[in-house]
């Protein structure tokens, strides 16, 4: 049961849009397909390492057409920084064949479709059916997973439970930008390790704080 209640969970969106205004996510893409790419790259890796091999890559292989060229070793050497690359190439590789020989080389504005490409998951897909398309969607990675149960948005044991969660707290219209603001707040202040509460302006709000640390 969520403790949260509405007046406080709005206080924190309000603190969240003046801090974090227009919010963007902080890959860098030319396109629907190169979006993609970079969410997939993106997993248990920081957005700037993920940008240095996107610069690169998109550079030589912009589009799904120039990418499927590859093969995965090849492909492997330009990701290899950034971690899990066997899988990644495979993903990115399968995901590419489906765009092409399925969609015709563009990135369907379907969620169910996005969701069935090979080697695209749920978070994946959430990204960017959100930012590619404008739509509504909670991708939950590992900053929105544990600023999201921390703070008592969600109280729950995996993402989808967490995404499930937070679609029933947040309104429909912060969908989008919610999933910016835990992430970036994720990663500048509630920290995995050593979270910042002593300089956060949302501890009177937030469950671990107020259970944990404040105790």
């Amino acid at each position: 049961m969520l403790s949260m209640n509405n007046n406080n969970r709005d206080k924190i969106i309000k603190y969240f849009e003046k801090r974090y205004p227009n919010p963007r996510p902080a890959l860098n893409y030319g396109s629907n397909y190169q979006l993609l790419i970079a969410v997939i790259l993106s997993a248990q890796c920081t957005d700037e390492r993920v940008n240095k091999v996107t610069n690169v890559l998109f550079e030589k292989y912009p589009t799904p057409y120039d990418i499927i060229k590859l093969s995965q070793a090849e492909l492997e050497k330009y990701i290899f920084s950034c971690g899990l690359y066997h899988s990644k190439a495979e993903h990115i590789l399968q995901a590419t064949a489906d765009i092409i020989n399925l969609h015709g080389g563009e990135i369907p504005n379907d969620y169910e479709k996005l969701l069935k490409l090979s080697g695209v998951g749920r978070k994946t897909a959430n990204v960017v059916w959100a930012v590619a398309f404008n739509q509504p969607a909670i991708a939950v990675d590992t900053h929105v997973f544990r600023v999201a149960n921390r703070i008592g948005f969600a109280k729950a044991n995996n993402p989808l439970q967490t995404e499930k969660q937070l679609m029933q707290i947040l309104p429909k219209d912060k969908w989008r930008d919610c999933h910016h603001y835990i992430i970036f707040y994720g990663r500048q202040v509630c920290t995995a390790k050593n979270p910042k509460c002593e300089v956060c302006e949302i501890s009177e709000y937030c469950d671990y704080f107020n259970s944990s640390i404040k105790k």
